[in-house]
């Protein structure tokens, strides 16, 4: 009697075991699909050539910023007179970004032009995720402040005439593994007395676009175009602008991220080149520039987060 009883109760004591077994590997299948479908590095940086992209530092990642730009190729500012461009700097930008969590960044930083200081913030909304989420969408809110001497007596009457905002909604999405792509509609208030067009609109409304194409596992080519004319602003205005155009060649080195690239723009942050591009492709405007970032990290060490785990 005893022996049936014992047999039954160890036919339902590995049955009970191996039926938990099947559900922890179960769960466990359904976490790492769960993890599996966020799309990750859809760009490699949080900038590209001109434009930000959907990309926000780590939590504690503190990265330092250097952009450059230089002068003309060709044209009548340029040629081997300014060994094309590279004797002139017509911006440079100094910045530092913080990761206070994964999905919201903020920074710092100033531009050569107007000895301008900028603030941000950048917001991750939405993650690409895979059979669920198409595209990933990150907001970004942008003030400029400018700090140089007035031209004029009556050019900067109020302290509020030297700020301008900059708001946009950068969509992108990851293709492939070698290709990304990014839509971000924008919006750029101004006040009037950074107007230097009479007949020019105060806000701008624009539209980014940019993509990366990976070519070796540490090159990718880059570029962005941002449309301004043809949208918000008038066509007929007496000053010549063009829409900034950035082509560049990204490397990854470890914790670097170098970018060496052309653009017809003559300034780095948003603020400054969407509305002050005046410069073609066409009559030799294209400049040089560069942009160098270098990540510190200044949380805890890892070793004192898994003992806190």
């Amino acid at each position: 009697m005893r022996k049936p009883l014992l047999f039954c109760l160890t036919v339902i004591f590995l049955s009970s075991s191996l039926l938990a077994q099947d559900i922890d590997s179960i769960m466990q299948g359904l976490d790492n699909q769960t993890e599996n479908r966020s799309i990750i590095a859809t760009f490699k940086s949080p900038k590209l050539v001109l434009l930000q992209t959907n990309e926000t530092q780590k939590k504690n990642d503190l990265a330092f910023w250097v952009g450059h730009r230089f002068g003309d190729i060709g044209g009548e500012f340029g040629s081997s007179h300014t060994l094309y461009g590279l004797d002139v700097a017509t911006d440079l930008y100094l910045g530092f970004d913080y990761g206070i969590t994964d999905e919201l960044t903020v920074g710092i930083g100033r531009s050569k032009f107007n000895e301008s200081y900028n603030a941000l913030v950048k917001y991750r909304l939405l993650q690409q995720q895979e059979d669920q989420m198409p595209v990933a969408v990150t907001l970004f809110g942008q003030s400029s402040w400018i700090t140089r001497e007035p031209f004029s007596n009556n050019e900067f009457e109020s302290e509020g005439d030297r700020i301008s905002h900059f708001f946009q909604a950068i969509i992108a999405r990851k293709f492939s593994p070698g290709f990304s792509f990014m839509i971000s509609p924008g919006f750029l208030f101004r006040p009037e007395a950074q107007v230097t067009d009479p007949e020019d609109s105060d806000n701008l409304f624009v539209v980014g676009l940019g993509g990366r194409l990976k070519i070796t596992k540490r090159f990718s080519l880059i570029a962005d175009y941002t449309i301004v004319n043809g949208l918000s602003r008038p066509d007929d205005l007496q000053t010549e602008y063009h829409n900034p155009l950035g082509i560049g060649l990204e490397i990854e080195t470890g914790g670097h991220v170098f970018s060496l690239n052309f653009q017809n723009s003559r300034y780095i942050t948003a603020n400054n080149f969407i509305p002050n591009t005046q410069k073609s492709w066409d009559d030799g405007g294209v400049r040089f520039g560069f942009a160098i970032s270098r990540n510190f990290y200044l949380g805890p060490k890892r070793e004192q987060i898994q003992e806190e785990n």
